[in-house]
């Protein structure tokens, strides 16, 4: 499908890729992976022809329908419907020039396109895929530009899902989800029948999507079988294999040159020692690649408290006297690792804000020590950062008290060391300016941590240093984030922020985007949705009374209905692919097209019920 050979490219002097060469085949779910600045993304725009390659080729089968996210949110007064549909632009031409168009043969061209494209479901799943990253059926006729900048990059990251397309390129999609539309997407990825080239930094979503690996190291592409961990594995056994490898040729020089050393003068010998001194001269140097070092950290260690740290008695907040949150009973203890669910919008960072000290509660009370500490990182904290100031100068700011050697020694402790703490913030990544702040949250040692969406710009090792620091941290942690793998990690307690109030929820992940599928589906209610049913002893408590006949009479029913409508279908489209359709009568063949949607729609409404009807059914029998 895709073939990538002896590609070169530059950036001004910069070389980020010569003489990489790789091929990826159709249905092949593909991870793009590498060190920060290894050209990753600068390899995706090359695939999409939005750079000019210094030498090589790209090449892909004709006719191929490429899927990618626009690198600006969309904007206009258009609903979100109109505007995913719109962006699949050979859709859009194919319908226009279907009204237009006299001659048969080109007409019946058209439509037999619009079959391949699956075009007359485009817009049923372009409201499915809108549903599952969080725009209910009232959102998704709202205009585009009434939404924020993160919200309509959802959109466009639907349109690229929409449009069906054979190859989907992704650069970092979960970057502007909350936990609950990553969720969607992964299982939306999972089932996805077409090719995936996907670059991101969250392990979870490289280990559940790729069944391919393409590793960008020293300016060349590699291939490995399998997901990251799959890689993780290949790649440190071929490692040792070439430290083994070199640590043997080392071995091997050493012992010529110092036969060539000791004998070069001798004349009986002097033959040899020259025989020996040429291969030495031949002998290609076996490399083993610098691996970069590991970024770790560690957060400073808070004093003792007795528990609990924190407790929360008949609380509500909100903002100018509109409630946001309320009937909050809830208890913090100093062993807590806690991670919020809940979709953006519920009130996670309100709460957060809560328990940090910015908002105060509008009724109930908050129990806490006078010694208590809370560090609190905050999504777009960072931005209030003086881009013309160093980091010393900024840690300063907020460590008054602290002599310099206190200062530099903390932000030692985040990898910040030596001149390093020089350099100016504006000339910070994204993922050292979230390290800065974690450096500066922290600076007091809290007792609970707070973190919001803290991974947004670190990258995978970044993220593996903070798994690695919160499971060292003695305190207490509460998180937001839309990384699976953080969560699964660090977290051991689940809180769900929704309708209003933060209560526990009894279960795993698993059990989450379970509950979450059911409330899409309309199983448990909507809004009014209640948890899923509380564990004991690792088994699931079953409601009582479940009736199975209704439902295995659905499923019945709904067998009967795809059995009836697969062959009508069958039969349309044959028809319609006939060369003389189009010579017809137009209402016979405006009729036929009607027919062929209205079945298409009853089978995909026939198979969403048997499928709602036996996931209940073994949701009940489990």
């Amino acid at each position: 499908m895709l073939l990538i050979e002896n590609l070169t490219y530059r950036i001004g002097p910069r070389t980020l890729f010569e003489g990489a060469t790789a091929r990826v085949s159709e249905g092949q779910k593909v991870a793009l992976i590498g060190r920060n600045g290894c050209g990753k993304s600068t390899m995706l725009r090359l695939i999409l022809g939005q750079l000019a390659l210094d030498g090589g080729e790209i090449s892909m089968n004709k006719g191929i329908r490429i899927g990618s996210v626009w690198q600006e949110a969309p904007d206009g007064d258009e609903s979100l419907v109109e505007t995913v549909l719109a962006a699949d632009t050979e859709r859009a031409t194919l319908l226009a020039d279907a009204e237009t168009e006299a001659d048969p043969d080109k007409l019946g061209a058209i439509h037999e396109r619009l079959l391949a494209i699956d075009a007359y479901r485009a817009p049923s799943r372009a409201a499915t895929i809108l549903s599952g990253l969080g725009f209910d059926e009232e959102a998704q006729q709202r205009p585009c530009k009434s939404y924020s900048g993160g919200w309509r990059m959802r959109v466009a990251l639907a349109a690229a899902l929409a449009a069906n397309p054979d190859l989907l390129v992704l650069d970092e999609p979960t970057n502007h989800l909350d936990l609950e539309a990553a969720l969607w997407l992964e299982s939306f990825l999972k089932s996805f029948p077409g090719t995936i080239l996907l670059v991101s930094h969250d392990k979870g979503l490289l280990n559940n999507i790729p069944n391919v690996t393409l590793h960008v190291d020293q300016m060349k592409l590699k291939t490995y079988k399998g997901n990251f961990d799959s890689f993780e594995r290949q790649r440190a056994e071929s490692m040792r294999h070439l430290t083994s490898q070199a640590a043997r040729q080392d071995a091997q020089k050493k012992h010529m040159e110092a036969f060539v050393e000791r004998f070069r003068a001798k004349a009986s010998k002097a033959r040899q020692a020259q025989s020996r001194l040429k291969a030495l001269q031949k002998m290609t140097p076996i490399l083993v690649p610098i691996e970069d070092s590991p970024v770790s950290f560690t957060f400073p260690q808070p004093a003792e408290l007795p528990p609990p740290l924190l407790t929360l008695d008949g609380v509500a907040t909100g903002y100018k006297g509109k409630p946001i949150l309320s009937g909050l009973d809830l208890r913090i203890d100093d062993d807590d690792r806690i991670a919020l669910l809940g979709a953006n919008g519920n009130g996670k960072s309100t709460f957060l804000k809560l328990l940090a000290g910015g908002l105060d509660p509008s009724t109930g009370l908050i129990n806490k020590s006078s010694k208590l500490r809370i560090g609190y990182f905050a999504q777009h904290q960072s931005e209030s950062f003086d881009l013309n100031a160093s980091m010393l100068a900024e840690a300063r700011i907020w460590m008054k008290a602290l002599p310099e050697e206190k200062v530099r020694a903390h932000l030692g402790r985040f990898g910040f060391s030596g001149p390093r703490v020089e350099t100016k913030i504006g000339n910070l990544s994204g993922g050292e300016k979230a390290r800065l702040l974690l450096a500066l949250v922290t600076k007091d040692a809290p007792h609970i941590l707070l973190l919001d969406e803290p991974t947004n710009h670190l990258d995978i090792d970044s993220r593996e240093g903070l798994t690695e620091a919160l499971n060292e941290f003695s305190g207490a942690v509460i998180l937001v984030t839309h990384d699976l793998s953080l969560i699964e990690t660090t977290a051991d307690r689940l809180w769900l922020v929704a309708k209003g109030t933060v209560q526990p929820f009894d279960g795993d992940l698993d059990d989450y985007a379970k509950y979450l599928a059911d409330e899409r589906r309309g199983l448990k209610g909507k809004k009014d949705a209640p948890p899923p049913p509380p564990k004991h002893g690792g088994a699931t408590v079953k409601p009582a009374g479940r009736k199975l006949g209704p439902l295995r009479q659905a499923i019945k029913q709904a067998e009967a209905d795809i059995a009836r409508l697969k062959p009508e279908i069958t039969r349309l489209e044959k028809d319609i692919s006939r060369p003389d359709f189009y010579r017809r009568q137009t209402a016979e063949i405006a009729g036929t097209r009607r027919k062929l949607s209205e079945a298409q729609a009853a089978l995909a409404a026939a198979e969403t019920a048997w499928l709602d009807a036996s996931t209940e059914i073994e949701a009940a029998t489990a």
